[in-house]
Formats: C-alpha cells, structure tokens, sequence
C-alpha cells in the first residue's frame, strides 16, 4: 500500500486507476479500524507516516460529494461519517461527529464534539462538550479533553507531526494546542492555556525560570501566563503558559492533581 500510495503522490494521474482508489480507501478504512495510525510511539520517541497522512490527502480527490442523512439532520460532504459506536463500545451524544478514518477505541465518550479523518482516540478518553479533535491528531488513554478544547490538526506539510496528548492529560476548558505540540503523560493543562510551537513555556518552579518549547514535561502542571515584550510601538504583554508544578507519581492522580490546583488555585 505504501508503494501504491508513493506513486499515485507523485502522479495523480494514477487516480484515475482502479487498484489506486482502492488502496486509498483501503488505507482510510484501517485507519478508522485503529490497524493504522498517522503517527505512534516507537520507545521513547514518535514516529510520523507520511505515507498515510498522503492517503489522507488523496482520499478526498477520489470522493464525490453526496447527501448524508441523520434523522431530521442533512449534510453535504465528500467523506462519510462513522458509523456503529454500539457494536465498538463507544457512547456517543446526539451532536457529536467522527468523520470515517478517524479511529474511537472502546470506552470512549463523546459529548457533542467532533473528531476529523485520520485522528486516534484511545480508551476511557472524554471528549467534552464542543470540543475538537483535528485530523490525525493523537489522543492517548484516559485523557479529559473539556468543554471547548481545541486540538489542532495536520495535513500539510506531510512531515509536519500532529498534535499529540499523552495518556491521562487533563485539558482545561477553552484549551488550544496546534502545531505538532506534544503534551507528556498525565500533564494538566489549566483552562485557557494556548500551546503553539512558537509558544513559551516557562518553569517557574525553581530560583530561576526554565524555558521550553513544543513540549510539556510528563506530570507537568501548566497554566495561562505573560510576559513582557518590546516592539516599535511600545512593550506590551505578550501571551506564554507557566508550569507551575507536577502531579505527585506517588499518589492518586486524582488527588494529587486537586492538591496542586488548590496549593495554586488553578481552573480547569
């Protein structure tokens, strides 16, 4: 599939061809399947398929636009929703949306949200209420995406990596992450942090302040923060995320998570 996909990239003339449509849709279906994924952990780091994010791209030209009828609901689209939650043990809320390709493992709760081709959500994780999930996004196990959370997606460039959460992040309310930023195990985003690749994310639990960037520590607890920065027209404000402190490996997730937000008083 991988060949077949490399050279119908290079060749779109080959989608006129019959074995190439296939194979393009074979790709999508193992994606809705989990069997494939855009990008996964090989130790201890991620791997990203650009093969597959290129099926993901060449799949939309092989489709034609038709009618989707829900009940009383009508939609207009090229790619069909997915379909069978109850025989994948996924309880889904009237409102929420999966387009076909995106995978939703078993125990998942999706409140009205939506999840794009080509993401993966794995067990026991809430998609809250209009939360979004971008396409090819990774979402790992028992992750608490909240109401209003924006993961970003990617498509192009096909070597860019997507948006990743580990397992067990908590993502505050009105929470952005975009740009291939990857959130470590069990980390707690407070509500309104906004994580891009350019974004600062300052350590500021020692003498001095840390700075890093794309990437929150496993267990890091981070929330909303400024500092100041000149231009032309004066020093204004600029926006950064604080990592205040860290989930005790030690305890409950759970509670420790609720001791740093009450020692900080932190909203989620």
């Amino acid at each position: 599939m991988k060949e077949i996909i490399g050279q119908a990239w290079d060749n779109r003339d080959l989608l006129k061809e019959k074995e190439t449509r296939e194979t393009i849709k074979k790709v999508i279906s193992e994606l809705d399947r989990g069997n494939l994924r855009v990008a996964e952990p090989v130790g201890d780091s991620w791997v990203v398929h650009e093969w597959i994010k290129k099926a993901v791209l060449l799949y939309f030209p092989i489709m034609e636009m038709e009618v989707i009828e829900c009940g009383p609901f009508e939609y207009h689209d090229k790619i069909p929703l997915k379909r069978h939650y109850r025989e994948l043990g996924v309880r889904v809320v009237p409102n929420a949306v999966a387009r076909h390709g995106a995978f939703i493992a078993k125990g998942v709760i999706m409140m009205p949200s939506y999840v794009n081709i080509g993401a993966y959500v794995d067990s026991g994780t809430m998609v809250d209420t209009w939360a979004t999930v971008g396409s090819c996004a990774q979402v790992g196990k028992n992750v608490h995406l909240s109401g209003g959370v924006g993961i970003g997606g990617v498509l192009e460039p096909v070597q860019a990596a997507p948006v990743i959460i580990e397992d067990g992040c908590f993502i505050g309310s009105r929470c952005i992450v975009v740009e291939g930023v990857h959130v470590g195990r069990e980390a707690v985003l407070g509500a309104g942090v906004v994580l891009t690749r350019s974004t600062r994310i300052i350590d500021v639990t020692g003498t001095k302040p840390a700075e890093m960037k794309g990437r929150v520590p496993e267990r890091a607890v981070i929330i909303p923060g400024s500092y100041q920065k000149k231009f032309n027209a004066g020093t204004w404000s600029v926006p950064c995320a604080l990592m205040i402190g860290k989930r005790k490996a030690s305890t409950d997730l759970k509670t420790s998570l609720n001791e740093v937000l009450r020692e900080h008083s932190v909203a989620v």
